[in-house]
């Protein structure tokens, strides 16, 4: 299984996990969380007018680090057959890794597949903007972003 997965946090430097998306390819098992805890001191100027106002409209998905922690854990172990963990930038595998304290469930993958030169492919790039368009959702989003990533790679498989 194919497991998609985006993650929002503070800032590039002071980097802090504020919340994450999951989604598997075949749309039955999502996942998203986000931190009650996250150092809000430490969120660039572009998060809090971009990612913050997102937030909250889960009150249900809505943890401290380390429930998250526990939350995810479990969540990744109950998924059947192997998982192979997809995402487009570093940041998120090591945000998901921490969010994790380092510890995979043994049916997942320790590599992901890196999707970042996905976004090259025209095809790609406009099935994911569709995603975004058709849903009237935005961009920074955690899992919506990870729906996205989703979306364009199965529009890429036609």
């Amino acid at each position: 299984m194919v497991l998609f997965f985006d993650t929002e946090f503070t800032d590039f430097l002071d980097i802090d996990l504020i919340s994450i998306g999951l989604v598997s390819e075949d749309g039955h098992h999502t996942f998203y969380a986000e931190r009650s805890d996250y150092r809000a001191a430490a969120c660039s100027e572009f998060v809090r007018q971009v990612v913050v106002p997102l937030l909250g409209k889960w009150p249900d998905r809505i943890f401290t680090r380390e429930a998250l922690s526990r939350e995810l854990y479990s969540w990744l172990a109950s998924l059947h057959g192997r998982v192979l963990l997809a995402c487009d930038s570093a940041h998120d595998r090591d945000l998901l890794l921490d969010a994790l304290e380092g510890e995979l469930p043994t049916n997942v993958l320790a590599r992901p597949l890196s999707l970042a030169n996905y976004h090259a492919d025209p095809v790609f790039n406009a099935a994911e903007s569709k995603y975004f368009q058709d849903n009237g959702v935005t961009r920074h989003h955690a899992l919506h972003d990870a729906l996205g990533l989703r979306a364009g790679w199965l529009g890429q498989r036609g």
